[in-house]
């Protein structure tokens, strides 16, 4: 058993959410029990992530995608209200921590991506410090080869653009999520390839015209791996109980 506040206030300072200017708050975003026995974790709280919490006898759910987004409608109705009612009526803490549990060296989402994949990181790249990391694969790949990889690893299968001169794959550049953006950035940086969570329409094109292959392996699947290590480690340190909730998601 551990005081809310004080798992709260650790995690806080491991992720040190302070580094970051996200586009929902980071750590408790609905107080319920101020003491923890039971953890669970989920990639996002949906209303059935909440209900499988509960079902756990869970006094606090801890997400990477939770409430409050920058630019949502504030009335608390339909959904939203449905959520959090299910939330307070059973006293249930919700965390959430999206830029920081992205970017953590080893808890996060991308150092994660990285251990099942079996990439070697060498460092990050990007104009966001710590979000779009880069490494490399033990020995050179073909792209379908590494998209075969991926599905394996991940189970599901990627979108896979390949590079206009289809090159072997040996420096990559990774970043779980919604993160299709940067990869301008890796193309930039000089690597064969970039993976993420999604893609955009444009990736086709610049994946082309810049020569680099483009992966889009899921934004659930890429981001299933960081909330998991943070709670083990959260549940060994404050010997809790730390229940997986796993909630199918093909987007």
């Amino acid at each position: 058993m551990v005081k809310r506040d004080e798992l709260v206030a650790y995690a806080n300072e491991l992720l040190q959410i302070d580094r970051f200017r996200d586009y929902a708050p980071n750590g408790l975003q609905v107080e319920g029990s101020d003491e923890i026995r039971i953890l669970a974790s989920a990639v996002s709280a949906s209303f059935s992530a909440v209900e499988a919490a509960l079902a756990a006898g869970a006094d606090a759910l801890l997400v990477h995608h939770g409430y409050f987004w920058q630019g949502e409608a504030a009335a608390v109705v339909g959904m939203k209200r449905r959520r959090l009612a299910l939330l307070l009526e059973h006293d249930i803490n919700l965390l959430a921590y999206h830029l920081p549990l992205d970017a953590h060296e080893v808890h996060g989402n991308n150092a994660q991506l990285a251990r099942v994949l079996g990439l070697q990181v060498s460092g990050c790249f990007g104009p966001e410090s710590g979000i779009a990391w880069y490494g490399e694969l033990a020995q050179a790949v073909e792209g379908a080869e590494f998209a075969r990889h991926v599905a394996r690893s991940l189970g599901r299968e990627p979108l896979h653009i390949a590079a206009r001169d289809a090159r072997p794959i040996r420096r990559i550049g990774w970043c779980t999520g919604a993160a299709q953006k940067y990869i301008e950035d890796a193309a930039a940086a000089g690597l064969d390839a970039y993976l993420s969570g999604e893609a955009s329409e444009q990736n086709f094109h610049v994946a082309q015209e810049m020569n680099i292959h483009f992966f889009a392996a899921g934004h659930h699947a890429t981001e299933r791996y960081g909330v998991r290590a943070l709670c083990d480690h959260l549940a060994s340190r404050y010997q809790l109980q730390h229940h997986i909730i796993e909630i199918a998601n093909p987007i």
